[in-house]
């Protein structure tokens, strides 16, 4: 895979937030660079400058671990960014094979699946890929996301909720911080998986149609998205700060379930109580309309 712009795109970002003080290295009054030289990343790698521009500028399929290691610590990458630059150098190799991942538009949740997500009564539960399509939830998962499950298209769509709906900006009130972490788990999947040609549709629309998310894709940050907390304002019950866990699915490769909690008694718990009543009473009204149509049936 020619995947050479994103290398040299990724290292010299990465190499131009590093400042020469952070590294041990004086700053000196003629720096022509924003952050390291590539000669000093050579030296803090212990690789020639040739070599190292030669990674830089995009060749780096066949560079050992060893090697891509010794970059990521002179470029103080966190794990999240070691990981991407590992993927990218797999993903360069001729000897690479696309991963096996599940097509969204195939994929559905075995029935014992979404019994473990129904069974997950106090919060959201729900199941992702790596382009944050919505592939399975429990109630409170639907309600929560009721307004990126109103968007046109199937599956729902994080990332699209978030850039392309006018709500988001109301459902998340640090809409600024989602839109980064959001961009993060794209970028991060399409160094992980960079054969999906549903993700990389997805990433041309949203290029397309979203100024901000353009800029936020161009700064070439990663991230590894596991847990925290997040606060929201959802339409019917308001804001809502709540803990999140997401695992990695053993039996699903490339797929994450995400779990969301309020502090047991706070004002976050009452108001995803208020939400679970919420969700309860529009699935009783959306079922009544064919509960009355089973009885006309039957009497006639």
């Amino acid at each position: 895979m020619d995947n050479r712009a994103e290398v040299r795109e990724f290292l010299t970002s990465r190499r131009a937030r590093v400042e020469p003080k952070d590294v041990g290295l004086p700053a000196g009054t003629n720096r022509r660079v924003a952050g390291l030289r590539r000669s000093e990343v050579a030296t803090l790698a212990s690789v020639s400058v040739e070599y190292y521009t030669k990674l830089e500028r995009g060749a780096i399929s066949g560079a050992s671990p060893e090697v891509l290691d010794a970059i990521a610590k002179a470029l103080r990458l966190d794990d999240a960014e070691r990981a991407y630059l590992f993927d990218l150098a797999h993903a360069a190799s001729p000897v690479a094979r696309p991963p096996r991942r599940r097509s969204s538009k195939r994929w559905t949740p075995h029935p014992s699946l979404q019994w473990t997500l129904d069974a997950v009564t106090v919060g959201p539960a729900f199941v992702r890929n790596g382009r944050m399509d919505l592939l399975a939830a429990n109630a409170l998962g639907r309600a929560f996301y009721k307004d990126a499950y109103d968007m046109p298209g199937q599956p729902p769509n994080i990332a699209r909720f978030t850039f392309l709906d006018q709500r988001s900006y109301d459902f998340y009130p640090d809409w600024d911080a989602f839109a980064e972490i959001t961009v993060s788990i794209l970028r991060t999947e399409a160094g992980r998986d960079p054969h999906n040609k549903e993700l990389h549709d997805l990433i041309g629309e949203l290029s397309t149609r979203s100024e901000e998310f353009r800029r936020l894709w161009g700064a070439h940050d990663v991230r590894h998205h596991g847990t925290g907390f997040k606060t929201f304002h959802h339409s019917v019950v308001g804001e809502m700060t709540l803990a999140y866990e997401g695992m990695e699915m053993e039996s699903e490769p490339g797929l994450t379930l995400t779990i969301y909690a309020a502090e047991p008694g706070s004002p976050s718990a009452e108001r995803m109580q208020l939400l679970a009543s919420w969700a309860a009473s529009e699935e009783r009204e959306a079922a009544a309309p064919v509960a009355g149509e089973q009885r006309t049936e039957s009497s006639s």
